[in-house]
C-alpha cells in the first residue's frame, strides 16, 4: 500500500487543513468526551478517527509537519502496529495519568503560535495545567474550536438509545433517598447548586441506566441541582413520557441536552456552585458567570456511589454466582472440545463465552469486551481478538481470559489464566509469583481510610523480590450495574489524596500481573469487598477492614509451581476453592458440576 494514500495519512491532512483555516499550529485530540468518560460514544471518539489507534487511552497532537500518538505501556505494541504507515510517530508513556504531551507541545510550538483543543471535551484541572506551560512558553491556547466536525465528514451525531429505569430489588436505594444524601452533601458545602457531569454519577443518582456507550450502561447528559429541585439535559426523546413523569415526581425536570451551558449561564448572582475540577469540562466551567461563586470539591455521589450497602452487597453475591456458574458452564465445555481436537481461537472464546453469560439469570450484557490472549497475546494488557487479528488456540501455552457481565444485581470482572498442553517451567514460576501476589493483598486487613494506593506494593512484593514488575494499576472500583472502572479508590502507584481512602462496601479489583512481551502473559483478577473486622485492640487502634473476595470461579492448580508456595498461601487457595464449590455447585448440574469438582480439589500443604 502506498503510504501516501493511507486512510490515516488522508485524515490527518484533513485536520491540517483545518488548522490552517482555523489560524491554529497544532491541535490536541484527547480520548474525552463533554463527560470526562474512560469509554467513549462514537461522536467523541476524535482520537480514534484520525490515528487508527483503538485503545482506550492515549492523546494525538498534530502540527503542520509531526503528529504524535502518546500512550503508556499497556498499548504500546498495539499502538505501534496500528500507527504503522500513518506517519505518526508514537510517544511512550510511562503511565496513562501522564502529561508529557504537554512539554512536548511546548517544544514543537513557537512563541506567538497557537494550539487548539475542543474545551468541551478538556477537563478542567488537565486545562489548568495545560494553559500554565503554555503562558510560559508564549503559546496561545484555543480552548473555543472543535476542529474535529470541519475535518471528520461523516462525524456520528449523540446517542439515541431510550434510557431507562434500574428498578427495586436491585435499585436497593430509592431516588429521593439519594438526592436527598447528595443535598445534604451541598449543604455542608454551602453550596446552593450542584453540576453533575459524570454519565455514571448521574445513572447511580437518579437509578437511571441507558446504553450510550458500549458495555457501559449509562447515558450521556448533565444534571443541574438544587436545593428542591433538579435538571436533566439529555438527547430529546430518550425519556420517555411516563418515566419525565416519574422524575418529575422527585423534583427533577427533563431539559434539552444543549441547554446545560445556557442554564449554567443563567445562575443568579446569589447562587453558589458546587463542581468537581477532575470531572468538569473547561468548557462548561466558563459557562458560569463570574459572579457565582464556585466550590471545587469532589463529587458527593462519586464517594456515596463507591460505597456499596448491605442490601446491594447481597445482591453483587447473587451476580457473582452467577457469573460463575457461566464460567464453569463454558471452562468444561472449552476443555472437555479441546481434549476431543476440536479447533478454537481466541474469537471462538468470546463467542461462547459470551453466550454462557446470556444464559444466566439477570444478566444484560458484557461489563466490557473480552480479553482472550494466547501466548503472545496474553503479554497485552488490553488486547483483544479481532476478526482481522486473532490467534489460534493449539500447541502449548498460556491462555489469559479477562472478561465480565453487566448483571441487574452487579458487574463482574474476573481474569483466569489456563494451561494449553504443556506448561513450561517458566511459565509455571511466572503464574505462581503472580498469584502469590493476589493472596497477599486478598488477605490483607489495614485501618479505615487508608489511602488505596498505599496497598499496591503488596500485591508486586512476591513479583519485586524476583526483580520482576508490571505496568498497570493492581486494582480499581466496580460499579453496582455501572461502570466496570470507577473511583474514587485506585490500587495503584498513583500519588494518594484524600478522596481516595478505603471504606466499606467498595468494591475493587485485585489484579497483579506479569507480562513477557512476545511470549505469554498472566493476569489473576478477583473483585473485593472492603469489610469491617473486630479486633481485640480496635478501641486503640480504630476500625480495620479486610477484603471479602467476591468473585467465585477457580483458580487453575496445575500451573502452580509449589515449591514456590508457602502453606500459609496453599490454606488460603484451599479455603477459597471450598467457598467456590460450595457456592456454585447448587447451580450446575452434569459436565459443568463435574469440572467445579475437579477444579476445586484441595491442594496438599
Amino acid at each position: 500500500m502506498d503510504s501516501r494514500t493511507h486512510e490515516t495519512r488522508l485524515r490527518i491532512e484533513r485536520l491540517r487543513d483545518a488548522m490552517t483555516q482555523a489560524g491554529v499550529h497544532a491541535v490536541l485530540v484527547p480520548s474525552s468526551d463533554p463527560h470526562l468518560s474512560e469509554y467513549l460514544p462514537e461522536r467523541w471518539q476524535g482520537r480514534q478517527h484520525f490515528s487508527g489507534f483503538t485503545g482506550s487511552v492515549g492523546s494525538l497532537v498534530v502540527t503542520a509537519d509531526r503528529a504524535a500518538l502518546f500512550a503508556d505501556s499497556r498499548y504500546w505494541a498495539q499502538a505501534e502496529a496500528q500507527l504503522a504507515g500513518s506517519g505518526i510517530d508514537l510517544e511512550k508513556m510511562a503511565s496513562g495519568a501522564s502529561t508529557i504531551y504537554i512539554d512536548w507541545i511546548a517544544k514543537a510550538l513557537q512563541p506567538g503560535q497557537a494550539l487548539a483543543v475542543d474545551g468541551q471535551v478538556l477537563g478542567l484541572a488537565l486545562a489548568n495545567t495545560l494553559r500554565a506551560a503554555l503562558t510560559r512558553a508564549g503559546i496561545q491556547l484555543r480552548a473555543d474550536l472543535d476542529l474535529l466536525t470541519s475535518a471528520w465528514d461523516d462525524r456520528p451525531g449523540l446517542p439515541t438509545e431510550p434510557v431507562y429505569e434500574h428498578l427495586p430489588p436491585q435499585a436497593a436505594v430509592t431516588r429521593a433517598a439519594k438526592l436527598a444524601q447528595v443535598r445534604q452533601a451541598m449543604g455542608q458545602a454551602q453550596a446552593s447548586h450542584h453540576l453533575i457531569s459524570t454519565v455514571d454519577d448521574i445513572a447511580w443518582l437518579l437509578n437511571l441506566r441507558g446504553s450510550d456507550v458500549e458495555c457501559n450502561p449509562v447515558f450521556i447528559a448533565h444534571l443541574l441541582l438544587d436545593a428542591q429541585g433538579g435538571q436533566l439535559f439529555v438527547g430529546e426523546g430518550k425519556v420517555s413520557t411516563e418515566l419525565a413523569a416519574r422524575l418529575a415526581a422527585d423534583g427533577i425536570r427533563v431539559a434539552a441536552y444543549d441547554q446545560a451551558r445556557p442554564a449554567l449561564a443563567a445562575l443568579p448572582t446569589t447562587a453558589r456552585l458546587l463542581v468537581d475540577p477532575r470531572r468538569i469540562t473547561l468548557g462548561l466551567r466558563e459557562a458560569v458567570p463570574a459572579a457565582v461563586p464556585v466550590v471545587e470539591q469532589i463529587n458527593p455521589s462519586t464517594l456515596f456511589k463507591s460505597r456499596k450497602t448491605a442490601a446491594e452487597a447481597e445482591f453483587i453475591r447473587e451476580a457473582m454466582a452467577e457469573d460463575g456458574a457461566a464460567m464453569c458452564e463454558f471452562y468444561a465445555a472449552f476443555e472437555a472440545s479441546l481434549a476431543r481436537g476440536e479447533a478454537w481461537s481466541e474469537l471462538d472464546v468470546d463467542t461462547h463465552l459470551s453466550a454462557a453469560r446470556r444464559r444466566r439469570a439477570g444478566f444484560v450484557g458484557l461489563s466490557f469486551s473480552t480479553i482472550a490472549g494466547f501466548n503472545a497475546n496474553g503479554a497485552l494488557p488490553h488486547y483483544r481478538a479481532l476478526p482481522e487479528s486473532f490467534a489460534h488456540i493449539r500447541g502449548d501455552g498460556l491462555l489469559l481470559i479477562d472478561s465480565g457481565g453487566q448483571y441487574l444485581g452487579g458487574t463482574t470482572d474476573i481474569t483466569r489464566v489456563w494451561p494449553i498442553g504443556q506448561v513450561s517451567d517458566a511459565q509455571r514460576r511466572d503464574y505462581t509469583l503472580v498469584l502469590k501476589g493476589t493472596i497477599a493483598l486478598s488477605r490483607t486487613r489495614f485501618p479505615r481510610g487508608t489511602l488505596s494506593p498505599m496497598l499496591d506494593a503488596i500485591a508486586r512484593a512476591p513479583l519485586w523480590e524476583h526483580g520482576l514488575d508490571y505496568g498497570h494499576g493492581t486494582g480499581h472500583g466496580v460499579g453496582y450495574f455501572l461502570n466496570v472502572h470507577e473511583g474514587p479508590q485506585s490500587i495503584s502507584k498513583a500519588i494518594p489524596d484524600a478522596t481516595m481512602a478505603m471504606e466499606p462496601g467498595m468494591v475493587t479489583s485485585i489484579e497483579p500481573g506479569l507480562y513477557r512481551p512476545g511470549r505469554w502473559g498472566v493476569r489473576i483478577e478477583n473483585l473485593v469487598l472492603n469489610v469491617a473486622v473486630h479486633t481485640p485492640e480496635q478501641n486503640a487502634f480504630g476500625e480495620m477492614l479486610a477484603f471479602e473476595t467476591l468473585t467465585l470461579c477457580p483458580i487453575d492448580t496445575r500451573c502452580i509451581d509449589r515449591s514456590v508456595m508457602r502453606a500459609d498461601e496453599l490454606a488460603w487457595l484451599n479455603d477459597y476453592h471450598a467457598t467456590v464449590r460450595a457456592r456454585l455447585a447448587p447451580r450446575l448440574q452434569g459436565d459443568a458440576l463435574a469440572w467445579l469438582m475437579a477444579r476445586t480439589e484441595p491442594l496438599a500443604a
